[in-house]
């Protein structure tokens, strides 16, 4: 690759996955403020628990949309009305003076991450195509979700308690215009994939649907859950008879597609939860303050970081399926070493130190492994659809996974919340929720056993700059 294409796409593939960082980042950010956030409009812990989950809701429920629309309106188009919306509600949840005001917020941060996220993942895809190059650039997504989760932690801390909590949602503000701003330098506006015409009835039962099964799953509600559930089984039956599917049928007949997804969701449901257990457990058995609770995921982080750029040299050597079990054997064996580890009376380095680094290996290696598969096969007239769907998944997976191991931890202890057990109790609390996430993964890394890694769609001619690409 000549210097003249390698230039412009570095830049472009440093703003997305600097994107990728800032929507980790707000998630982690917003949960450690969380308390504050309560002291201040006086909410109790139900209405606090709706400034995170209208977030997840909206932003599960919509990332398949944005994900077509980015494909039907352009790439970057997307991408810079997300990040706008995003900046825009954050200003709102900044100025809220009321609970309900910043959980309204939140929801519509929710709608802006979405459509940056699936637009972002689209348009990594139609800058790398499939191969080395599109392995290095998921390895660099991996590292700065790993990346993310833990600085975001740190940064709430400190911003919370130097600047108070609203000073989170205005460094939301800060970066997301300061990233939209650099879209239009960095990014081709012309990139767009899918045939003219929309599939409107099949857009609101998809989103209508994904939306009530993300409130069900955070919300615990059995009536929504079922709701979502019909309103998937009509758009599945939609999608059959409209000329411009929102997802064509013959896209989801493809298996690897169908496994890569379904092992993307499987990672998330034992490694979204793993950050949050091991956070909780050294701020309430082993007493470390919010920050130091962050500071302990840091020795994971940095070894994610050094380990994603590595990740299409592993697969390279290894091929694609004997690098996915790889991953999931070592996620399932840091599952089951950090549980074991744990300890009413231990210390950071006797309990979670070692098994974090394992994990940390074993994170890239899932995400961009099932990220490669579930991929490959999109052609450029999908690629918004493909990340979509694989955002969806990993996004659901996430929601499912916590509500799951939360719920083993709670019924462990036989308290209300693992934060109001004894230490010993929220111990093997922590202990049964991490062996079910342990679960998850020696089930994906049986399923990964069948991956069969498709051949790649032939990319279109590369034009000298990033502005040229079609």
């Amino acid at each position: 690759m000549s210097g003249t294409r390698t230039r412009p796409l570095r830049g472009a593939l440093a703003l997305l996955a600097a994107t990728q960082l800032l929507l980790i980042m707000d998630t982690a950010i917003v949960n450690v403020a969380l308390p504050s956030i309560g002291e201040d409009l006086g909410s109790g812990s139900a209405g606090l628990s709706w400034v995170a989950n209208a977030y997840l809701i909206t932003f599960g429920g919509l990332l398949l949309l944005g994900g077509r629309t980015a494909d039907l309106l352009g790439h970057r188009r997307l991408f810079v009305a997300g990040l706008g919306l995003l900046a825009a509600a954050s200003a709102v949840g900044a100025l809220a003076g009321s609970a309900g005001a910043l959980v309204a917020a939140r929801a519509v941060q929710g709608v802006g991450a979405a459509l940056a996220a699936a637009a972002a993942f689209a348009l990594l895809l139609v800058l790398f195509p499939d191969g080395p190059a599109r392995h290095k650039a998921l390895g660099a997504f991996a590292a700065m979700g790993g990346l993310g989760g833990v600085l975001g932690t740190v940064l709430g801390g400190v911003l919370t308690d130097v600047l108070g909590w609203r000073s989170t949602f205005w460094l939301n503000v800060a970066v997301a215009a300061l990233l939209a701003v650099l879209a239009l330098r960095l990014l081709d506006g012309s990139t767009r994939g899918a045939e003219r015409g929309f599939d409107l009835l099949g857009a609101l039962t998809a989103t209508g649907g994904l939306g009530l099964v993300a409130y069900a799953l955070v919300g615990r509600s059995l009536v929504a859950g079922a709701a979502g559930l019909v309103l998937l089984a009509a758009f599945a039956v939609l999608e059959t008879r409209v000329a411009r599917p929102l997802v064509p049928p013959a896209v989801l007949k493809r298996p690897t597609l169908r496994l890569a997804n379904g092992l993307s969701a499987l990672a998330q449901m034992a490694l979204f939860p793993m950050f949050f257990l091991v956070s909780l457990y050294l701020q309430q058995v082993l007493e470390h303050s919010p920050l130091g609770g962050g500071l302990g995921l840091l020795p994971l982080s940095v070894v994610v970081v050094a380990t994603a750029p590595q990740t299409g040299r592993i697969i390279g050597r290894l091929g694609l399926r004997a690098a996915t079990v790889l991953g999931f054997v070592l996620l399932l064996v840091g599952m089951v070493w950090l549980a074991f580890a744990l300890t009413p009376d231990g210390t950071f380095f006797t309990t979670v130190f070692a098994p974090s680094l394992l994990l940390g290996v074993a994170l890239p290696l899932v995400m961009v492994t099932t990220n490669v598969a579930a991929t490959a096969q999109a052609s450029p007239a999908e690629t918004g659809l493909a990340s979509g769907l694989v955002n969806t998944s990993q996004q659901f997976g996430s929601v499912l996974g916590l509500a799951v191991l939360v719920a083993v931890a709670t019924a462990r202890t036989g308290t209300a919340t693992p934060a109001t057990a004894t230490a010993h109790a929220a111990t093997v609390g922590f202990q049964a929720a991490l062996l079910v996430g342990a679960a998850f993964a020696a089930v994906a890394a049986l399923l990964s056993v069948r991956l069969t890694p498709p051949a790649p769609v032939p990319a279109p001619p590369r034009q000298d700059r990033v502005g040229d690409l079609r």
